[in-house]
């Protein structure tokens, strides 16, 4: 059940961590895949290794025009979209205390506005998809930041509980059209996204990584492709992904 060479999918934030391990699984179970980030050398360097079904755009989610031309991209070489994955986010130590309104506002722009602008985009086609008969997904990576309590990380929580919250809404107004979308919730993983961090921060990461034992971005990728490989009529609506070790 995980040949997916019909589906026509976008991964945001494909150039690293789990959306380029989601767009790699995607690509190899069949899919023609639209690897989404900001850093198209990544991206070309990616869907070299990925086949001629794979392509690159350079896109920034956090600007409206930059989606506008990345999206027209998209449909001139996919027409319609019937899978999106939300990989892009940013995750930045930035404690109320301190008052950094630059790092709150650049999690907000790329963890849920950044998100609504590729659901706005695709939506249509989604809805499209689906009433053709296709299988079509909406797939949103959030984090168990949304449930979990992290001192100094309360505007990243804040961020990742409200795309949780938009993912449960949206299934309300997609169900009726038969569009799945499904919410994950990874917990410790080793990615990328610890980089962003000062040295507190990625000190903090290190110490949890020794004691706890993150997953591996192939691990969310896994999932997601489970998900989106099920029969249609079966949506995994929220998954939440923790190392043995995280409680």
């Amino acid at each position: 059940m995980t040949n997916l060479s019909i589906r026509n999918a976008v991964v945001t934030g494909a150039a690293s961590g789990i959306g380029a391990a989601i767009a790699t699984q995607l690509a190899r179970a069949g899919a023609a895949v639209a690897l989404v980030a900001r850093r198209q050398d990544r991206l070309d360097d990616l869907a070299g290794k990925l086949g001629e079904r794979t392509f690159g755009v350079g896109l920034d989610v956090t600007s409206q025009d930059s989606v506008d031309a990345g999206v027209a991209k998209i449909h001139e070489r996919l027409e319609t979209v019937d899978l999106v994955v939300n990989a892009a986010g940013v995750m930045l130590a930035a404690p109320i205390a301190d008052g950094r309104l630059d790092d709150w506002t650049r999690m907000i722009d790329t963890n849920v506005t950044g998100v609504l602008r590729l659901i706005h985009a695709f939506t249509p086609d989604l809805i499209k998809a689906a009433g053709e008969g296709r299988t079509a997904d909406l797939v949103n990576i959030s984090s168990i930041g949304a449930h979990a309590i992290f001192p100094g990380y309360a505007v990243y929580g804040a961020t990742k509980a409200a795309l949780t919250q938009l993912s449960a809404a949206l299934r309300a107004d997609l169900s009726p059209y038969d569009v799945r979308v499904t919410n994950v919730e990874p917990g410790l993983t080793d990615t990328e996204l610890a980089t962003h961090l000062d040295a507190p921060g990625q000190e903090l990461i290190t110490s949890m990584n020794e004691q706890i034992g993150p997953l591996h971005a192939d691990d969310i990728a896994d999932v997601v492709t489970f998900a989106v490989s099920r029969r249609r009529e079966l949506n995994l609506r929220q998954v939440i992904a923790l190392p043995t070790r995280q409680a």
